[in-house]
């Protein structure tokens, strides 16, 4: 096999933008079907993607489409896991897009039906492969801060006025709100880098009064090791704080801004273009040290590009799949909770 065929179901933001580039610039992977209802979409897709094809349902491609080895899901939230659970049941490899989930029951059906069926299942925990994320993993695995005592992460936007997308104006139950948006990226990353969890508090708020889930949000995680998670995101912020802020024993590390690669995508760039790919200049990188001795570090290029390479990997030589479903049912277990005790307060008056 030369190339994995790649079927996008779903072809808005997350799999125009985030999927279908990567999966292209895969060498061992080729975006073969992508499934639209939209007309507009399906003509992006054939320009960006020229050979593919197009279909306006995801079951009519799972029952005729013979030609697809993995099946992508960046659809909206709420139809991750009933268009996973399809996708198994057709014989095929499944990524579903984050958050994995709605329900933790529903995540956890996900994952034994993948087991039964004995086929790969991944979920698109992306930023893992931030460049921050990286230089952050980077510092603790060769001991540079310490036993980390505290660590802080935000995604905050300034976005006063909703855009009208399901993200921001759907219901808690169709996995809007910033809560399954960006908490998905950030309570990952937290577990990721320091393991379980015993105690969370959360406090959720609907801030603008054209939203129905939340847009402003806090979690505070204990982990069983010590470590303190502290966790923003908000699309009400008028000034942003340093996206990650990380407290250790012996040193510290603080970095400002995003990762470049959203933007790039967005820009229409793939990292097979030929450009350095996930860098920052210098004048971006994180402060790392103690007291007054502190001086910038380089920060570690992002790369997305590995997700996909993990999964061609996986599928051919046997590898691990990039991201552990396990992972994102733990994630989406906080996330669930963080609901649960934190229903979301209507602060708009």
């Amino acid at each position: 096999m030369d190339q994995l065929a790649v079927a996008v179901v779903g072809y808005g933001l997350a799999g125009s933008v985030f999927h279908a580039p990567l999966v292209a610039a895969e060498p061992r992977m080729r975006v073969a079907a992508v499934v639209t209802s939209s007309e507009e979409r399906a003509e992006q897709a054939r320009a960006e993607h020229p050979g593919v094809r197009v279909w306006k349902s995801a079951q009519e491609m799972f029952v005729e489409d013979e030609d697809v080895d993995l099946a992508v899901i960046a659809t909206p939230n709420r139809s991750h896991a009933p268009l996973a659970l399809q996708a198994l049941a057709a014989g095929l490899p499944v990524v579903v897009d984050k958050p994995f989930a709605v329900t933790v029951s529903d995540a956890e059906e996900v994952v034994e039906a993948a087991v039964r069926a004995d086929l790969p299942l991944s979920v698109f925990q992306n930023r893992r492969w931030d460049n921050d994320f990286l230089t952050v993993r980077a510092l603790m695995e060769a001991g540079e801060l310490g036993e980390v005592r505290r660590f802080e992460s935000r995604f905050e936007r300034w976005r006063p006025v909703p855009k009208g997308g399901w993200r921001e104006v759907g219901e808690a139950e169709d996995g809007a709100g910033i809560l399954f948006d960006l908490g998905s990226h950030l309570v990952d990353q937290a577990l990721t880098l320091f393991g379980p969890v015993v105690e969370v508090y959360a406090e959720l708020d609907r801030r603008r009064p054209d939203v129905k889930a939340d847009d402003d949000a806090f979690i505070a995680l204990t982990h069983a090791n010590g470590t303190r998670s502290q966790l923003w995101m908000s699309a009400v912020a008028p000034q942003l704080g340093p996206r990650m802020r990380v407290l250790g024993a012996t040193n510290g590390y603080t970095v400002s801004g995003l990762d470049p690669q959203e933007d790039a995508l967005r820009a229409g760039r793939r990292p097979d273009d030929g450009n350095p790919w996930g860098t920052v200049a210098p004048e971006k990188w994180g402060t790392f040290g103690a007291g007054d001795d502190l001086r910038p570090i380089p920060t570690l290029p992002g790369d997305y590009p590995a997700f996909y390479a993990g999964m061609a990997a996986a599928l051919l030589d046997g590898a691990p799949v990039p991201v552990d479903p396990r992972d994102a049912v733990e994630t989406l277990r906080i996330l669930e909770y963080a609901r649960h005790v934190a229903e979301p307060a209507d602060l708009t008056s």
